[in-house]
């Protein structure tokens, strides 16, 4: 359940547990989940950040950064892992859609990547980069061509729109909107609601 602290325009939500800069101004904390209930949280409150713990709630974690992407991907969401962690990690919080992944349980080594997250820019702990880098320096793929119908759902679902509410907008079945969201996922190549959001911001798509 999520707690309320006092209101601050550019405080953050802590999923977790995770370590926080000193003097960081935090509107409320949430357990990794369920994602949806992160997400509809995040929602609420609109931070400027969120700060997702993974270094004790792996699965669950990645999920929520996922979840909150989809929801609201203009928030910047901060993974953070255990010392150590392996790159398997760090890029599976890249494809969740992640902004930075950090590597510390360290206040101070946190703040620049938190504020560096906060401004929109990539955010890694030394070395986590070139991870990232090398495991993204493959041929360039086309952009594969949209049918209007999947381009509409595909804006609605980076709108942060739920396929219930996708349904209602363009008269369909809310299994009808699953369909294309499941086909969007396998022509465009991309795990999960919240890569799609971003591949699709990415590649203006939407």
């Amino acid at each position: 359940m999520l707690h309320d602290t006092d209101a601050w325009p550019a405080g953050s939500v802590l999923v977790g547990d995770p370590p926080v800069p000193g003097g960081w101004p935090v509107l409320g904390r949430t357990a990794a989940g369920p994602a949806e209930a992160v997400a509809a949280a995040v929602v609420r409150l609109r931070p400027a950040l969120v700060i997702v713990d993974l270094a004790s709630a792996r699965d669950p974690g990645l999920a929520a950064v996922e979840a909150v992407v989809a929801r609201v991907p203009v928030v910047p969401v901060l993974a953070v892992a255990a010392p150590g962690a392996d790159h398997e990690l760090v890029l599976d919080a890249v494809r969740a859609g992640a902004t930075g992944v950090a590597t510390t349980d360290d206040p101070a080594e946190l703040a620049p990547l938190a504020r560096a997250a906060l401004a929109g820019r990539p955010a890694f702990s030394p070395g986590l980069a070139a991870v990232v880098l090398e495991s993204v320096v493959t041929p360039v793929r086309p952009v594969p061509e949209l049918s209007p119908r999947e381009s509409e759902v595909l804006r609605l679902v980076v709108e942060g729109l739920t396929a219930r509410q996708i349904a209602a907008r363009l008269v369909l079945s809310p299994r009808t909107v699953e369909n294309h969201v499941q086909r969007l996922l396998r022509k465009l190549d991309v795990p999960g609601r919240g890569a799609l959001v971003r591949y699709a911001i990415e590649h203006g798509l939407a």
